[in-house]
């Protein structure tokens, strides 16, 4: 089963995510499928988060399952209403 889901980059201070296709069996920040996104919690200027869209609804087409904070982060960019309809 695939999920979309983060993985940790940057330092201990200044945390930054890849937004992944990611194997369940795989560890957090071990490999994965294909990055389809960055997320930058601590950014208060620029935007949060970034999809590659066509990449996200294809895997979500394909049948791979977001993680709670991922599928918070569909909702908020839209890509969620999207794959629904």
């Amino acid at each position: 089963m695939v999920k979309l889901r983060l993985q940790r980059t940057g330092t201990k201070a200044d945390p930054h995510y890849r937004i992944v296709a990611a194997d369940i069996r795989s560890p957090r920040d071990g490999r994965f499928i294909e990055a389809i996104g960055h997320f930058h919690p601590t950014a208060s200027t620029v935007q949060q988060s970034t999809f590659n869209e066509e990449k996200t609804l294809s895997w979500l087409k394909k049948g791979a399952q977001p993680t709670e904070t991922v599928l918070a982060l569909l909702k908020k960019d839209g890509l969620w209403a999207k794959h629904k309809g």
